[in-house]
């Protein structure tokens, strides 16, 4: 009766004893990680690598709860396995196993449960051991989450200031990093980027190795926010590269760039939809962010803005819509202050509507701006036409 007591044990003993997989190039901290985690008694080993390939190549045919994974390997890193782990497998508990001490800390703790700092002792490990104890249990009597037909909904604007709101609430980011990186997968949506350019784009000044813990901890942060608002696995990693894909997602310079791309004929039928969405371009794409990396979109979305406007504008009539076509050339003039080719245009508007006065003022206008700011003065076609005004 004693044995078969010790056998039932031993045998729920195993079932609830946490399986995991070791990671690690250097084979005596991989020696000395089995060696402690044994000690616990609370821990099965099921697999042991030296190289992220390894993983990569058996992990889908090996059940395991948890991988102790060191951070600083050849070829693939620590963190970008564990992203690709992730991708495959969100309910994978991640521990970084790492000899830093400073900033990278930081780091692993958004992107894992934990985190051991090299040699691991013991004390600290049963700590680790705790929490994934506890996190299992948790997982174990968890609720199945049953996904909504239509899923949450997203409202960004990018036209002068980037702000999200989700359902009506807006959402608060973490870092200003945090919502930089949403607003670069926002104007690069579908698209996969390079952890490079990440970097490139976000930390343009910080050293690299600094720079790739600095990306990991925001697409961590980025991720655990989405995850929160009904996104899981939004943000997918592969080869090097990550893309944000969230479904039914609609930006006001998305839908405002996907409409006039088109250059759409306006007419009787079409005007009221380019006057509506031309009403959303209320400054330039992410302008108060001041987001450097932002400035060729920002450019390729003004150099819209003022096709699409002309194109209004010389749909209405000065003679039966007058105020309607003064208002798309003040708005011409307002997009692009220095041009004189706008500033022409409204310059005969007046000048065909009898207002002499209003033509000399908008006149003189551009001759101060262009001479206080550029040092020039108004090109030919324009002194020509202001000379017509002294006659």
């Amino acid at each position: 009766m004693i044995e078969c007591v010790r056998e039932v044990d031993k045998l729920r003993r195993k079932i609830t004893m946490i399986r995991a997989i070791l990671v690690d190039d250097e084979h005596l901290a991989l020696k000395q990680m089995k060696k402690q985690l044994l000690k616990t008694s609370e821990v099965e080993i099921v697999a042991s690598y030296s190289n992220a390939t390894e993983v990569l190549k058996n992990m889908r045919s090996i059940p395991f709860d948890v991988i102790f994974l060191d951070i600083d390997m050849p070829g693939m890193s620590g963190l970008e396995l564990a992203d690709l782990i992730l991708d495959w497998n969100k309910d994978i508990l991640i521990v970084f196993v790492t000899a830093y001490r400073d900033y990278a800390v930081q780091a692993f703790e958004l992107h894992s449960i934990d985190y051991l700092l090299k040699p691991i002792l013991l004390d600290r490990l049963l700590k680790t051991i705790h929490r994934l104890q506890e996190e299992l249990s948790i997982r174990s009597k968890g609720s199945v989450l049953i996904p909504t037909e239509q899923g949450p909904s997203f409202k960004i604007t990018c036209f002068k200031e980037f702000t999200v709101y989700h359902e009506t609430e807006q959402v608060k980011w973490k870092t200003a990093k945090v919502k930089e990186l949403f607003a670069y997968f926002i104007t690069y949506v579908q698209d996969s980027i390079h952890r490079d350019t990440l970097i490139d784009a976000l930390w343009p000044e910080v050293e690299y190795k600094r720079a790739k813990i600095l990306l990991h901890t925001t697409i961590s942060y980025l991720r655990s926010l989405l995850d929160s608002l009904g996104y899981p696995n939004a943000i997918k990693f592969a080869q090097g590269s990550y893309s944000m894909q969230l479904d039914g997602l609609h930006s006001d310079a998305q839908q405002f760039e996907q409409y006039f791309s088109e250059s759409p004929i306006v007419t009787v039928q079409t005007i009221a939809q380019c006057e509506k969405l031309l009403q959303t371009y209320t400054g330039d794409y992410l302008e108060v962010n001041g987001y450097e990396w932002a400035g060729a979109k920002a450019n390729s979305l003004r150099q819209l803005l003022l096709h699409s406007l002309q194109n209004v504008a010389d749909y209405f009539s000065s003679d039966s819509q007058p105020t309607k076509k003064q208002k798309y050339l003040q708005r011409l003039i307002a997009a692009d202050p220095y041009s004189d080719y706008y500033t022409r245009q409204l310059i005969q508007f007046h000048i065909n509507n009898g207002n002499r006065g209003e033509a000399l003022r908008v006149f003189n206008e551009l001759k101060d701006l262009i001479m206080e700011d550029l040092g020039i003065t108004p090109d030919s076609l324009t002194m020509e036409l202001f000379s017509s005004l002294l006659e």
